[in-house]
């Protein structure tokens, strides 16, 4: 028996085994993910989560996530593998590792990536002091994940004891030295509990934005080629500081560990502690005591500086993984997704129309200081970055070190600072 010819059938196969190639190599499509934390823990565990959830709905992309360890060694990490020739294609860093990156030449912008209007719309919905810290040039490098704002936390019960309003944090810089008097518990020379904990290790420029920012005077300029340590406000700022231990004896004298603060704070021995929100969850799971958490006290100004990571691509990538990053970073940023983050882990939710999820709203109903950081967003500012970021924050630290141990004055300190800030910047300013 005799079949007829199908001619009409080969363009459909043909069709079909290209469809069937093309899926195939889609398939194997993996991006590799850095990701800035220590192997195993709680975070690692919600990463893992998200990644394998969205590969579920996106079976063509796979997503290795690699825990790099701290900031620090997830950023020398990245940029060692790029210039081995096999970079990350995505990576969490510092917002403030922006303009190191980019003096690398080992990011790309995110702007030619939004090929539709729902691209462009999505890149705009993020909260606009989040993009402070994202954005240079008239192009966008960063797109907000685990963002924060400093916040103050107190001890109700210790505010209780003193005959403080237990519901009423400090509001200022004078309301902040009034009630530290009163909640600082001397025995001689010996303190039981401070009034309040500042800690000046880890990120002390950060905390230390927290004062500068209530004193309506920004570090750098948006650039990233210019400082202002030496301003009369930033001095100020620093006076105040050194004064809270040498003064008025209601903080630690000396320098104060970022990593131990917390516990401090849980031990009882400081009654205000100053850190980011990014522990609102750490202390709602481990404070033996009911507890508030308020913006930052106000001078002439109020405010914070931003903090946190970005996501960032890697150049070298092909576009079909150019393309896939970017569909992986809008699944992660998702108004739902973001609210999930936020709630989980205590870093702000970057989206306004992630705070209007029903899940996000349950929270905040239930846990209203969960909303305070983003409250404080209105009055936050670009957490400081330069050029040479990691030798110009060296400078200031160094600087504001050198005043609460009280081998500078807040003055030479701060002159100090900018001297050699400016002349590690002299290159980006001819």
């Amino acid at each position: 028996m005799r079949y007829p010819k199908m001619k009409w059938l080969a363009p459909i196969v043909g069709a079909v085994v290209l469809a069937l190639a093309s899926t195939a190599m889609a398939a194997n499509v993996e991006l590799s993910f850095y990701y800035p934390v220590a192997v195993g823990g709680p975070i690692t565990k919600i990463i893992d989560g998200y990644a394998a959830d969205f590969e579920k709905e996106n079976p063509s992309i796979k997503v290795k996530a690699i825990y790099a360890g701290t900031y620090q060694d997830t950023l020398v990490k990245a940029l060692t593998a790029f210039k081995s020739g096999e970079p990350p294609d995505i990576a969490v860093l510092l917002s403030t590792d922006m303009f190191t990156l980019i003096d690398e030449d080992a990011v790309m912008p995110f702007d030619g990536l939004l090929k539709s209007e729902a691209d462009k719309s999505w890149a705009k919905g993020f909260y606009p002091a989040f993009m402070e810290n994202s954005q240079t040039g008239g192009k966008t490098w960063g797109i907000p994940f685990q963002r924060s704002t400093i916040v103050m936390y107190w001890n109700k019960d210790a505010f209780k004891a003193a005959g403080l309003n237990p519901d009423k944090a400090p509001d200022t810089w004078d309301e902040l030295v009034t009630d530290g008097r009163k909640l600082t518990k001397r025995d001689g020379n010996n303190v039981s509990q401070w009034g309040v904990q500042i800690p000046s290790t880890g990120f002390p420029y950060w905390l230390f934005q927290g004062i500068t920012t209530a004193n309506k005077v920004r570090l750098m300029n948006q650039a990233g080629t210019e400082t202002y340590f030496d301003k009369p406000a930033v001095i100020e700022a620093l006076q105040y500081w050194v004064d809270l231990s040498r003064k008025e004896k209601i903080h630690p004298p000396g320098v104060v560990e970022w990593g131990t603060t917390p516990k401090d704070f849980f031990e009882r021995k400081t009654a205000i502690m100053w850190t980011t929100t990014g522990n609102l969850t750490n202390v709602k799971a481990n404070a033996p005591f009911p507890f508030g958490v308020a913006m930052l006290p106000a001078h002439t100004g109020r405010g914070s500086p931003t903090g946190g990571g970005n996501f960032y691509f890697f150049k070298k990538m092909s576009a079909e993984k150019s393309a896939a990053a970017l569909k992986f970073v809008k699944w992660m940023t998702t108004p739902e997704r973001a609210a999930d983050w936020g709630i989980k882990t205590g870093y702000v939710a970057v989206r306004p129309d992630a705070w209007e999820t029903p899940v996000m709203k349950k929270y905040v109903a239930d846990f209203p200081p969960a909303a305070v950081a983003r409250d404080q967003l209105k009055y936050s500012v670009a957490e400081l970055s330069t050029h040479e970021n990691q030798r110009v924050t060296k400078a200031l630290n160094d600087g504001l070190q050198a005043a609460l141990n009280g081998t500078k004055t807040p003055e030479q300190a701060m002159k100090d600072a900018q001297q050699e800030a400016a002349r590690i910047l002299r290159s980006y300013n001819k």
